[in-house]
């Protein structure tokens, strides 16, 4: 048996989407992006035409601090140290040939996340992540198995976990270990073969936003690796933008509100569309630069690559309904006002979502 094998393999149903094959291998940028997008807008058009979820809901987990310089880059004319990113949980459920599958998107295990090194000398001068001050300070909102237990989804039920990049991501408690039952029994990561690589070996200044041992000891067996654009059916579909990570890639999911587009890539809706946006400095940069959008960006993988990324978003997304400004980009970790962020309030927030009811 080859070490390759030992991983688990694609489900017969979890189909290659086709509409952006071999668009980001131009090496002009201006024809990369044409041709991302031109394939963005095939998938979208197909991905509209198709079912939607049968349930989505998310669920704030945890309010952190987050560097301004990495959140807005050099967009934002505050001079604020930190801001403030509302992590989320993303709970899907969705017809499969197989039956109703459950899909969880961004489960924080936040004690796991604490031991990320940028974050554990960040809370240490307070006592670490469970002492009183970092509670007030980036203090938690909700624990993964309580929101999924308040809408009657059994931990065993939970069939894949996703994250659009492994950033702070301690998997162990989910997938279990030789010394640790898996939280989710049944369940197995779905990740990028290259976001998979990165976590378990990262290099220079990648290694201060994975933790250590985020991934050591989880069985094979349970991690599905993919290379491609991945189409799960029933309105759900796992998309590579390249860029914050190499193997950054992003959670589409067919609602009643259209399409929903979910990764780190950016912060905000105004980091989509920031001559909309009342953060002091951002529609003066995008005057300034003809930026389109503002990265988000601790480690800048790619920043070619994260720029064609979140324009390939905002083309899968198309308009929000709630505010047609704005694109239906729904971020993974989104900025949040706070009181240590004094001026900073985004001029569009998601904020909690539901859609249809949990089988």
């Amino acid at each position: 048996m080859t070490k390759e094998s030992r991983y688990a393999p694609l489900e017969s149903w979890m189909q290659p989407c086709v509409e952006l094959d071999q668009s980001w291998d131009t090496t002009c940028p201006n024809e990369r992006l044409e041709a991302v997008l031109a394939g963005g807008r095939a998938l979208r058009q197909r991905l509209l035409a198709g079912p939607q979820v049968r349930y989505y809901q998310t669920f704030d987990l945890a309010k952190i601090p987050y560097p301004r310089r990495y959140a807005l880059r050099d967009a934002c004319a505050l001079k604020l140290p930190y801001v403030h990113i509302l992590n989320r949980l993303f709970v899907m459920q969705f017809d499969s040939p197989d039956g109703v599958k459950t899909l969880l998107g961004e489960p924080l295990d936040r004690l796991g996340s604490a031991k990320t090194p940028f974050f554990d000398r960040l809370s240490r001068p307070f006592g670490g992540p469970q002492a009183r001050v970092p509670n007030l300070l980036w203090p938690p909102r909700g624990v993964v198995e309580a929101c999924l237990d308040t809408v009657g989804i059994g931990c065993e039920q939970v069939d894949y976990i996703t994250f659009d990049h492994l950033h702070t991501q301690d998997i162990r408690r989910w997938l279990g270990t030789a010394d640790t039952p898996a939280v989710f029994p049944n369940a197995k990561l779905l990740v990028t073969r290259k976001e998979w690589a990165i976590a378990r070996a990262p290099v220079g200044y990648q290694r201060d936003w994975y933790p250590p041992q985020g991934t050591v000891g989880v069985p094979q067996n349970r991690v599905i690796l993919f290379d491609c654009d991945l189409d799960l059916g029933g309105g759900v579909c796992l998309v590579r933008t390249p860029g914050h990570t190499d193997g950054n890639h992003s959670i589409v999911a067919h609602t009643p509100d259209g399409l929903l587009v979910t990764s780190e890539n950016g912060v905000c809706a105004d980091a989509y569309a920031p001559q909309h946006s009342r953060i002091p400095g951002l529609r003066r940069y995008a005057r300034r630069t003809g930026m389109k959008v503002v990265l988000n960006g601790n480690t800048l993988d790619g920043s070619t690559q994260q720029y064609i990324s979140m324009l390939l978003e905002r083309e899968l997304a198309g308009p929000c309904p709630q505010d047609p400004r704005f694109y239906n980009v729904y971020p993974s970790s989104e900025l949040s006002p706070h009181w240590l962020s004094p001026g900073l309030r985004p001029a569009f927030r998601f904020g909690e979502r539901r859609y249809g009811q949990p089988v």
